[in-house]
């Protein structure tokens, strides 16, 4: 009998709270509305300000247009960064409609994420140029080899941007604070493998190939001279 009589007021104070928070749905509704017209605009205006400055025409000679068309995004770097855009204005929106109907741990959780946005989109830069720049030093590479009449000059070429390639990739984890000592042990792990296999493969097969290169740069003649 006594669970039975508090039915009643379980139910009236049910309804006051739904009462309480009507205005407060209706005001978090519109605020979705609003926020999601303006992740719309957000991201049109940074893809837009991005093609104006020909940061599109950065990524494509970085090779991540590429990279990402292959793991199949519709679109180039450009849209990657405007996609990014539109989702922090939208947690943004969501975390305002949150607050506006008291979900506590929804905004805490939220808020966290947007707080965090700002590493991803520096992990996102750092990404782009520095695959720019390992491209840039693999070319170079490259290029003096075949001045140097270097065999494989293509091959070294790679190899060079490879590794400023797994540099960069490093310190973005490390920006991101993913797995921290573990990265970098894991990177000089592998990094010392590959320095050694090319140790043993140039000491193997490369000895003809290294007494020219020497006599070429120190000639032995020019030795005794001296």
């Amino acid at each position: 009998m006594h669970n039975l009589d508090l039915l009643p007021q379980t139910a009236d104070e049910f309804v006051h709270r739904t009462a309480v928070l009507l205005p407060n749905i209706a005001i978090a509704l519109g605020i979705i509305v609003l926020g999601w017209l303006l992740a719309k605009v957000a991201r049109f205006a940074v893809e837009r300000a991005l093609r104006a400055v020909n940061f599109n025409v950065l990524t494509e000679r970085a090779g991540t247009d590429h990279f990402l068309q292959q793991g199949g995004l519709q679109g180039d770097t450009t849209t990657l960064f405007g996609l990014f855009t539109y989702w922090v204005v939208l947690l943004a929106t969501f975390m305002q409609a949150a607050s506006e109907v008291q979900l506590v741990r929804l905004t805490d959780l939220l808020d966290r994420a947007l707080l965090y946005s700002p590493k991803v989109l520096i992990t996102m830069l750092i990404a782009v140029f520095g695959s720019y720049f390992a491209r840039f030093v693999g070319n170079a590479v490259s290029t003096y080899c075949v001045q140097a009449q270097i065999p494989d000059a293509d091959h070294l070429g790679k190899m060079a941007q490879y590794l400023v390639m797994a540099f960069v990739i490093m310190i973005a984890l490390r920006h991101l604070e993913v797995g921290g000592d573990i990265v970098e042990l894991t990177f000089l792990v592998l990094l010392g493998g590959i320095v050694l296999a090319l140790a043993l493969a140039f000491g193997l097969g490369g000895k003809d190939w290294a007494a020219a290169l020497l006599e070429r740069w120190w000639p032995r003649q020019a030795s005794k001279d001296h």
